[in-house]
């Protein structure tokens, strides 16, 4: 490394964060950058250490070690340091098309497997990525890059999500005639419509999806295939299909009182607010409000989160948010050592809000939701819960048990379900008669791709079930070379 002794002469900093108070007035997002001389700084700290943890990307205990990109981490924050941006760039789009993106939404499990952090903080990976990218693009670095020739094989990419995109990039480059097709009015998925504007701002989206389309991508939006076009017409039509479409069939809570108005699905809410944003800065309404109501989130996670700061960007009256999993310990626990990602307490930006707004962190802990209870007119006016211990049961199946007399009433208008995802949606799945795996996914082998039809491949979400943002990127990518070496017998794509 070009500074060897830089992780004992700075400590790990981050930019100051927009104020809590000021940043949930609007929806532009809340992170800042660092002048370019101290993020050189933050660069040092990486370690000449040997074996670089920070871009295995492998699973240890069930969670993601370091990048599942492979991001070549150490080699551009030692360009950054040594002040060749425009270097660290060409190395950070080697193995990853879209850094704007996991600088500001990935969790970086690369940082978790830092070695640095097994005595000290981590090197800020995550904050460097994202200015790397940020000021290629503010310096014209960042242009159209279509490919010199084209095979003449047609692909049709079926979902304009994480792994989609990816997977179209990859594709074009290798000179495919590549075909997106998106069913909302707009590209990106959950880039553009799962994740709040503040989070990922959709300008920041909408730049890459134009340099995408200048390089020679054909987008189709408004057309859910399998609905308003058969899955097996784009088929006929193409050399291959890779299906891309998520893992979009929410987890439901079945309880009484599910019925009422006034329980959504997180990502109704979080879909149906971003498009009125970007359509109207809400002036069409056309989106499901929490003004002035009592918001109960009942679910964790980044979903959850996002339901929170967006909730309070509404103005809610109230907020409070449910996890019927134990609050983690605020440091690694003995069964969870380095290089795993640290299962410890947080506080993401939500909370931060929230805090700021309320006065505390909005979530409970082992807390179980019993029924919802309405009024005259079919509203949900109120949440029954109970706290749960964790623990085996008179059959001995380990799982949360309810504590008696625990029981507590909330006041609740408006529910909205964070509860994670079941599996992809059916229609095209059984239109082309796809064989699945045990949790009704698409079957198609990791790192090779292929579903049980000829020249039709899966990635992300929809394969592997419901996992991060790097995760679809890492299955696009790959998908990409499966399906190059399907249609040419040989592949160049990494």
């Amino acid at each position: 490394m070009g500074k060897p002794t830089g992780f004992m002469e700075y400590q790990r900093e981050l930019p100051v964060d927009r104020s809590p108070r000021e940043r949930v007035k609007d929806w532009q997002e809340f992170h800042e950058h660092f002048p370019i001389g101290k993020l050189g700084d933050q660069a040092s700290r990486c370690m000449d250490c040997g074996i670089p943890f920070c871009h295995t990307g492998t699973l240890i205990s069930g969670m993601a070690s370091g990048c599942p990109i492979n991001n070549l981490i150490p080699e551009w924050n030692d360009l950054v340091y040594r002040g060749l941006w425009r270097e660290a760039l060409e190395r950070l789009h080697k193995t990853n098309n879209f850094p704007e993106f996991t600088g500001r939404v990935c969790p970086a499990p690369c940082e978790g497997s830092c070695v640095l952090g097994i005595t000290d903080p981590p090197v800020t990976i995550k904050n460097i990525e994202c200015q790397i990218i940020d000021r290629g693009f503010e310096e014209g670095w960042v242009t159209p890059q279509p490919p010199e020739k084209r095979t003449g094989k047609r692909v049709a990419v079926i979902g304009s999500g994480p792994s989609g995109l990816s997977c179209a990039a990859q594709l074009n480059r290798a000179g495919h005639l590549v075909t997106v097709y998106e069913r909302a009015d707009r590209i990106g998925g959950l880039l553009m419509y799962g994740i709040p504007n503040m989070k990922l701002d959709k300008n920041i989206v909408q730049r890459r999806v134009d340099l995408l389309a200048q390089e020679g991508i054909t987008f189709v939006t408004n057309t859910a295939v399998g609905v308003d076009i058969p899955a097996t017409a784009i088929l006929q039509d193409s050399d291959a299909m890779v299906l891309c479409c998520g893992a979009t069939k929410p987890r439901d809570l079945p309880i009484p009182g599910r019925d009422l108005k006034g329980i959504h699905f997180a990502m109704d809410f979080l879909h149906a607010n971003t498009k009125s944003l970007l359509d109207s800065d809400h002036a069409d309404h056309d989106y499901i409000s929490a003004r002035d109501k009592h918001v109960i989130v009942i679910g964790g996670g980044d979903t959850g989160t996002d339901c929170v700061g967006t909730s309070l960007r509404h103005q809610c009256m109230s907020l409070e948010q449910f996890e019927i999993l134990s609050r983690p310990p605020d440091e690694r626990p003995s069964n969870n050592p380095w290089p795993e990602w640290p299962r410890i307490y947080r506080v993401d930006y939500g909370q931060e809000e929230a805090a700021a707004r309320f006065g505390n962190d909005p979530r409970t802990f082992d807390i179980m939701t019993e029924k919802f209870v309405g009024d005259a007119d079919g509203n949900v006016k109120e949440l029954h819960t109970a706290q749960v211990t964790w623990g085996t049961d008179a059959n001995g199946r380990f799982g949360p048990q309810k504590v008696p007399g625990t029981e507590q009433v909330w006041p609740a208008d408006l529910v909205l379900l964070a509860l994670g995802f079941l599996g992809p949606e059916d229609k095209i799945v059984e239109e082309l008669e796809l064989d699945r795996d045990e949790r009704s996914n698409v079957k198609a082998e990791y790192g090779k791709y292929a579903t049980s039809v000829e020249g039709v491949f899966s990635a992300g979400d929809m394969r592997r079930g419901q996992s991060l943002v790097v995760w679809a990127f890492n299955e696009g990518r790959g998908a990409a070379r499966a399906c190059d070496e399907y249609l040419m017998k040989t592949t160049n794509l990494p």
